[in-house]
């Protein structure tokens, strides 16, 4: 008999990796659970979720996979951090293991093409344009970005550079290991950008940033921006409440969900006592994908893996298939709907759509 249908889940839950956006992946993907073992599981057999704490760390992650592999998991799903996500498909490539990641952007998800590995969310380099467009849609031709060292920071800044770059525009590089918020302010004023966008980890280094030049006067003019998602999150706005509002952010969502969306919102808000973010329903979605691919497939990794190309299931954000995008490497849903967003200032709990594509 074929082993019993398992998927490993890997979620960041505790620091330093983002714990909020991982409290949200995981009520998505155990929601899924439920309901498909609700409607009858995989061929009779209940579908397990065996999840595993990231906790952002690229090295505990790959050991995740590791351990994960030696439970018998058909496929791996999940994670949010894309430097933890690559470190993650290039063990699980390398042990033949399918990985369906949900929340992670970065192109370069592995340093070569692979057959294995599968993407939800949209490419870094899809989305982050979509927001170039919307900053000098909006007038802005020299903005500032301030950059935390990563390779995922690095990557979103060329992506900036080059969009701008083709519009006459430009893209000022404000390093956060040598400015403190203060003088990123500074260097602000003498450059002369009309709009700043944050490239950083939250809550540190991103709010002090956010609040240093929220309360700076000569950068009263000044958009921020934060094409990542940080103010998708209600920590976002409990640490800097009306500072936080009015800071346009990168959201994986439709402007109007399917039915079935709909009605997993409903079921989601009642799990995490709060409106679910897109990473929720990347986590649902994700289950959808896999369980789909089982029941053609039964639990047979190789199997799985080779079917990518293949599924098609409706998803609480549109119909997913998958194929090859240039530059990616893995197979790609082409592509999620992206949004422009921020909170209103009148009411900072409210979301603003401000650039649907």
């Amino acid at each position: 008999m074929s082993p019993e249908p398992r998927i490993g889940a890997l979620v960041p839950l505790t620091r330093p990796g983002w714990v909020e956006a991982g409290r949200h992946l995981l009520a998505g993907l155990e929601l899924a659970v439920r309901e498909v073992n609700d409607a009858g599981g995989i061929a009779g057999r209940p579908l397990e979720l065996v999840v595993r704490d990231t906790a952002g760390d690229p090295a505990r992650a790959a050991a995740a996979v590791d351990e994960l592999a030696g439970l018998g998991v058909t496929a791996l799903a999940g994670e949010y951090h894309s430097v933890v996500a690559r470190a993650a498909a290039a063990r699980a490539d390398a042990l033949g293991l399918p990985f369906l990641c949900s929340s992670a952007v970065l192109d370069a998800l592995t340093e070569r093409p692979t057959d294995r590995v599968a993407r939800l969310c949209p490419a870094q380099s899809h989305g982050w344009r979509i927001y170039a467009d919307f900053l000098l849609g909006a007038g802005h031709r020299r903005i500032a970005a301030a950059v935390q060292t990563s390779v995922y920071w690095a990557s979103g800044v060329r992506v900036l550079r080059d969009r701008f770059a083709a519009s006459g525009g430009s893209v000022a590089e404000l390093d956060l290991g040598a400015l403190g918020p203060a003088d990123v302010c500074d260097a602000l004023v003498d450059d002369g950008a009309t709009a700043l966008v944050l490239l950083a980890g939250h809550p540190d280094p991103a709010v002090p940033v956010v609040r240093a030049v929220r309360r700076d006067q000569r950068l009263a003019e000044l958009l921020i921006g934060a094409p990542a998602g940080q103010p998708e999150f209600a920590e976002w706005a409990a640490l800097l409440g009306d500072e936080g509002a009015a800071v346009p952010f990168l959201r994986y969502l439709p402007e109007r969900l399917t039915p079935l969306g709909a009605r997993v919102e409903a079921s989601l808000r009642e799990r995490l006592a709060a409106a679910p973010s897109f990473v929720a329903f990347e986590g649902y979605d994700t289950v959808l994908v896999l369980a789909a691919l089982m029941r053609a497939h039964d639990t047979d990794p190789v199997s799985v893996a080779e079917a990518w190309p293949r599924v098609a299931v409706d998803g609480t954000r549109g119909a997913i298939r998958f194929s090859r995008v240039p530059g990616a490497g893995v197979w790609q849903w082409a592509w999620p709907p992206v949004q422009v967003v921020d909170r209103d200032p009148e009411q900072p709990e409210r979301f603003r759509v401000l650039h649907p594509a």
